[in-house]
């Protein structure tokens, strides 16, 4: 049984329907934020985003939801970022030149790949469509999915965390690059859930009954 309320924050990165369509086929009780007070009283945050850092960021500060995120990390309450989410979530960005909420150290890269795979397939960006995540460890969001499961992608840059026991499982687009990050109660994934089929409606289902500790 899922209980308490997420929040899913609305910070004009969208992409919203779709993860608030997910949360409803798990019978979630969720709501869309753009205020700190929505953080305050949420039992979980959802960090979702498409788009571009710099703006993101003068977005999340105009709205107050850097320190409202920061708080909610420092006290213990389950966040999971999606994409963009899981970028801005580190000390910097390339993207724009963009400092960043710092809650986890590291810097967001771009993803440059060789101009061909091995098998001579061309590799564009941005790497968008579906592709396989490794998982390094063992997390509670894991729980239930096969080792090589198939998500989906869009985006040119990727999350880099300076330590790299934070790093909970990669994916190979030319070059090896993380696409799970996370540490304590906050777990964030570089691929859409929210559009990954039965794995990813799985992962998020994870996410609602997980209690923000880590496992190692």
């Amino acid at each position: 049984m899922i209980s308490g309320l997420i929040a899913v924050l609305d910070y004009e990165a969208g992409n919203l329907a779709s993860v608030i369509r997910s949360l409803i086929a798990l019978e979630a009780q969720a709501t869309v934020i753009r205020n700190p007070a929505g953080v305050e009283q949420a039992d979980r945050v959802i960090f979702p985003g498409v788009g571009a850092a710099g703006q993101a960021m003068a977005n999340i500060r105009r709205f107050g939801l850097d320190q409202a995120l920061r708080h909610a990390y420092e006290t213990g309450k389950p966040i999971l970022g999606i994409c963009l989410g899981a970028q801005i979530i580190l000390h910097h960005s390339a993207e724009n030149d963009t400092p960043c909420l710092g809650l986890l150290p590291g810097e967001v890269r771009r993803l440059i790949p060789p101009a061909l795979d091995p098998m001579g397939r061309r590799l564009k960006i941005p790497h968008m469509g579906w592709n396989q995540v490794r998982f390094l460890r063992r997390h509670p969001l894991f729980v239930g999915l096969p080792e090589g499961a198939e998500f989906y992608f869009v985006h040119s840059y990727y999350p880099s965390p300076a330590d790299a026991s934070q790093v909970l499982g990669i994916t190979d687009y030319g070059q090896e690059f993380p696409s799970v990050i996370g540490y304590k109660n906050l777990v964030a994934t570089q691929f859409h859930p929210e559009k990954s089929g039965r794995f990813g409606l799985l992962l998020l289902k994870n996410f609602l009954a997980w209690d923000g500790r880590d496992a190692e």
